[in-house]
């Protein structure tokens, strides 16, 4: 292999276009297997704090697992998407295609 980040990208552009990852991601990604961190999941960062916990969400699929995301939203006073993508870190649902 022996190749750096910039020539990986470079293949990873050449293959997958406009669908390949940024170079700047590419180079984390070689900065953190180098460092002999091969873990592929994303690291906890500082932000903003949850607007709901887990659990929450879970009691009220718990209740009635038929409701929409919509419905969801609205019982937990948060944004449609807020709840989506905390449904997709819980393994509940799938980007399909």
């Amino acid at each position: 292999m022996g190749k750096t980040a910039a020539e990986s990208h470079w293949i990873l552009l050449e293959v997958y276009d406009e669908h390949a990852l940024a170079e700047q991601t590419c180079r984390k990604w070689f900065a953190r297997f180098k460092s002999g961190d091969f873990e592929l999941d994303d690291k906890e960062r500082p932000g903003q704090p949850k607007k709901f916990e887990d659990e929450e969400l879970q009691g009220l699929l718990d209740i009635d697992s038929c409701q929409t995301l919509q419905e969801l939203a609205t019982s937990l006073a948060v944004d449609l998407s807020t709840v989506g993508k905390r449904l997709k870190t819980m393994g509940m649902i799938q980007k399909q295609g």
